[in-house]
């Protein structure tokens, strides 16, 4: 469980400590109070990465170089520092991570205290992208499988450089395939190791139970192959991309007799998909890991009527969790005398 967390510098807190005693906690707070940062903070320490930042200077308070997370749970210290601006004389921007005080890869980092985020923008991994899509599940077998982050990270390194490649070939005109085999190998063995992961999980998804919404995914994957690298090798020249592998991949929701939930649900039906889905990655993520993830739900109850708070509540078991509003009345008042509450007034902390 998460004791207590530290924030200096870190979006609106300047220098914040909140304390986490019982085994749910209720943030209460106006909009722009900071009750999501506080949600992406604790994130932030479970993953090695925001959920909301495209930059991770987004994070830093503004006018300040540096930001910094620190939580304490029941057998270790985790912190992420984010340093902007300048060090030493030379522009940086990067992040560090430490584990009871030893700096870590964020390989190593990842995996120490895991978490399942459920927020009204989740409904965008049914309607949106297939970024988004391909971001959960990362997202989840980032923290529960060591071979997959080190594998994401491999694929990640290989596909710049082999892109990197690709457009100077596209801008020379000329594409010299010693240069590529180094790099081809690499993308290939590290694709291979997500698409074979992300099958299984996928796997986990359809051979669960579901009881909101029966749906089955399927997995939409991208194969990496020496012979695909081949077929594609013209194309991949003329764009200046890699145009196979998992950074390509996408799965659909269908449900009722195979429709696609993103083209033919309703809201209400999209809605849950999502519900079903996260509460299926919280049974993963608590099957894998060594203890419960921290449950963190981000002013969801604005978004749902009373019947799916309650069943969210219902189902959110005895693993720790912390829950953000706006209103306290969005909580059901049996559930809100067990848990503690944090009141947030909307001013810098």
């Amino acid at each position: 469980m998460l004791s207590s967390i530290y924030l200096q510098n870190f979006r609106n807190y300047k220098k914040s400590v909140f304390e986490f005693g019982g085994k749910s906690t209720i943030i209460i707070g106006p909009n722009t109070s900071g009750k999501s940062n506080l949600i992406e903070s604790i994130f932030l320490l479970s993953s090695g990465k925001s959920f909301r930042a495209d930059k991770d200077l987004q994070m830093v308070n503004f006018g300040h170089e540096m930001g910094r997370v620190r939580g304490s749970s029941n057998d270790s210290d985790l912190e992420v520092v984010v340093t902007v601006g300048e060090v030493a004389g030379v522009k940086a921007q990067f992040k560090r991570y430490f584990v009871n005080g030893v700096a870590k890869r964020r390989a190593d980092f990842v995996g120490n205290m895991s978490s399942v985020l459920f927020s009204p923008e989740d409904l965008e991994i049914i309607v949106g992208s297939p970024g988004l899509r391909r971001e959960f599940l990362d997202n989840v077998l980032e923290q529960t499988d060591r071979d997959y982050r080190i594998a994401l990270l491999g694929f990640t390194k290989a596909l710049r450089q082999r892109n990197a490649l690709l457009e100077l070939a596209k801008d020379s005109g000329r594409r010299n395939e010693k240069e590529f085999e180094y790099w081809d190998s690499l993308v290939i063995r590290n694709g291979n190791v997500l698409t074979k992961k992300r099958e299984e999980f996928v796997g986990y998804l359809n051979e669960s139970s579901k009881d909101i919404l029966n749906f089955k995914t399927e997995y939409d994957k991208s194969v990496i192959s020496q012979d695909r690298l081949l077929q594609y090798r013209d194309a991949e020249t003329a764009s200046g991309v890699t145009l196979v592998g998992p950074h390509r991949d996408d799965f659909i929701v269908l449900f009722n007799k195979g429709h696609d939930l993103k083209s033919f649900g309703s809201r209400g039906q999209q809605r849950l998909g999502v519900l079903q889905l996260k509460l299926l990655e919280l049974a993963y993520v608590r099957q894998r890991v060594e203890n419960d993830p921290i449950l963190l739900l981000d002013d969801v109850f604005s978004e749902l009527d009373e019947g799916h708070i309650n069943l969210i509540l219902d189902k959110i078991g005895g693993q720790q969790t912390i829950v953000t509003t706006t209103h306290e009345e969005f909580i059901p008042t049996k559930i809100k005398g067990t848990m503690e509450v944090i009141e947030l007034n909307g001013k810098d902390n």
